[in-house]
């Protein structure tokens, strides 16, 4: 095994550890001598539904069980429960609930897994809710939205939310000023088992490969690939940088915004 000084040694908290994107993380980082504290549904050192209120105490209450902790990687993205509930509120009781015990690390880091569905136009009183910090009504808004999708329209919503979140909490004095680094990585479309309804079906799978393009590493990616830039930002090498939304995705978010970001 290589040595690699930002990782090796450090205890990582992985929610969504069991397939996907989570399951390549938290492979990486044992192979590189971390320990990894596993969340999920099932196939983990702690089994928790972050759909729900009780499930977040859970992952909480666990993961306090352990002792010390280094990172909190908000990888889980559900699927077979809420997806605005699992994606936004679960994401952000998971970091909000272990802020404390990560602030007493001498390296802290934090990384929430993002989207590019986040760049699709999105209901705002669905995404000013959660900044609020108000499910019942972020969750109403979304059922009574036939054109949000309705409850499995929540994903991209989430992800817009959630990037908005990280922006405003990165710097504030408790978390950028307690020197805990708060990121979040946005993929494209990747290989993993919360794909396979895009993958499965070849008109599908054109029309968004059509729609999204990832004209840099090809079509899906790889969940190896968005592993390494997650390892990278919770490590302790990463010293500078807090607050980004990164996107990983092939170079979509770039054909899609162009320069205006810029302007």
């Amino acid at each position: 095994m290589s040595s690699y000084t930002g990782v090796t040694g450090r205890t990582y908290v992985v929610t969504g550890s069991a397939s996907g994107i989570g399951a390549a993380t938290t492979a990486l980082l044992r192979d590189r001598g971390a320990t990894v504290i596993g969340c999920d549904l099932d196939d983990a050192e702690i089994r928790a539904d972050l759909s729900v209120a009780a499930g977040r105490r859970a992952l909480v209450d666990g993961v306090r069980g352990y002792g010390a902790i280094d990172a909190v990687l908000a990888v889980a993205g559900g699927g077979r429960t809420g997806l605005l509930e699992t994606n936004y509120f679960g994401a952000v009781a998971t970091l909000e609930g272990l802020r404390p015990l990560l602030a007493q690390s001498p390296a802290p880091r934090a990384v929430v897994v993002s989207s590019t569905s986040s760049l699709a136009p999105a209901d705002e009183r669905i995404v000013a809710a959660c900044l609020d910090g108000d499910e019942a009504a972020a969750v109403a808004h979304l059922e009574a939205d036939p054109e949000a999708g309705g409850r499995t329209g929540g994903y991209g919503i989430a992800k817009r939310a959630l990037n908005r979140w990280v922006r405003r909490m990165a710097p504030t004095a408790e978390w950028g000023g307690a020197g805990i680094a708060l990121n979040a990585v946005a993929p494209g479309v990747v290989d993993t088992p919360a794909a396979a309804w895009i993958l499965a079906d070849d008109e599908v799978r054109r029309t968004v490969e059509e729609s999204s393009p990832q004209p840099f590493g090809g079509f899906p990616g790889r969940p190896e690939w968005i592993a390494e830039l997650i390892c990278w930002l919770a490590g302790a090498d990463n010293r500078f940088v807090t607050g980004q939304i990164i996107f990983a995705d092939g170079g979509t978010e770039a054909a899609a915004i162009g320069d205006r970001h810029w302007l």
